[in-house]
């Protein structure tokens, strides 16, 4: 890939930048660029920011050490807060956590589908939380795992607004082997199976000289899509 002329070239530590075409990351892991067309990025932003409104509203998290996460962050179906999640915003007001909607699930089915090709199993995919995150150009996310819950069925992501890259590494260490690829407006990321608890984050997000009118004012809304597998009013996972 070219350089650009302001530097912004995704890092490739650890291996290759993937390009823009239908991909399998790693194993379990597929990059499908395009997939959520404008109406339902639009649909996808206009729902987020009367989500964002509701009760105490977006924030960005405090971790345990004191810090706090650079991203802003609301959830619907169980509220997450580092490292568990809860039926209410335990960090916040400790109101209801805003219910999952039944026409997100069904989006979250779909691209199941499509990354799989498994019908049976895009049928058999039951979202129950939303975790939305917020970028706005200084903001990260460093690599992780998303291991607080119990089911391990796939993670779905949706990227709407400025590029970024996202980094997928392994599901033993933060370091290398990982891969880095540009996600750019509608595009989708399913991780599950082998790669279901690879570590992952976004180094940086990329110069937005051609983002598609979302109505999305700045920075990048992710939306991801899990299965808890929680029994009614559980809210730890066991360690894994």
């Amino acid at each position: 890939m070219a350089g650009r002329p302001d530097g912004g070239v995704p890092a490739v530590s650890g291996g290759a930048l993937i390009p823009r075409a239908r991909r399998t990351l790693s194993p379990g892991a597929v990059h499908l660029p395009d997939w959520l067309d404008l109406a339902e990025q639009r649909r996808l932003v206009e729902a987020c920011r009367e989500w964002a409104r509701e009760g105490p509203g977006i924030r960005a998290a405090k971790l345990p050490n004191g810090g706090q996460m650079s991203v802003r962050s609301f959830c619907l179906g169980w509220h997450w807060y580092p490292y568990r999640y809860s039926r209410t915003r335990d960090d916040q007001d400790g109101s209801p956590v805003a219910p999952f909607p039944e026409w997100l699930g069904a989006l979250g089915r779909r691209a199941v589908g499509d990354a799989y090709g498994d019908p049976a199993r895009a049928a058999a995919y039951r979202p129950d939380i939303a975790l939305v995150n917020h970028y706005t150009a200084d903001a990260r996310m460093g690599l992780h795992q998303d291991k607080d819950e119990v089911s391990l069925d796939p993670v779905v992501s949706f990227s709407i607004g400025a590029p970024c890259v996202f980094r997928l590494g392994n599901t033993q260490t933060r370091g290398k082997p990982w891969t880095d690829v540009e996600l750019h407006s509608g595009d989708l990321v399913v991780f599950g199976d082998e790669s279901r608890l690879a570590y992952h984050g976004v180094p940086k997000l990329l110069p937005a000289d051609d983002t598609p009118d979302t109505g999305l004012a700045d920075g990048r809304l992710n939306i991801t899509l899990r299965v808890s597998g929680f029994t009614t009013g559980e809210s730890r996972v066991p360690e894994r």
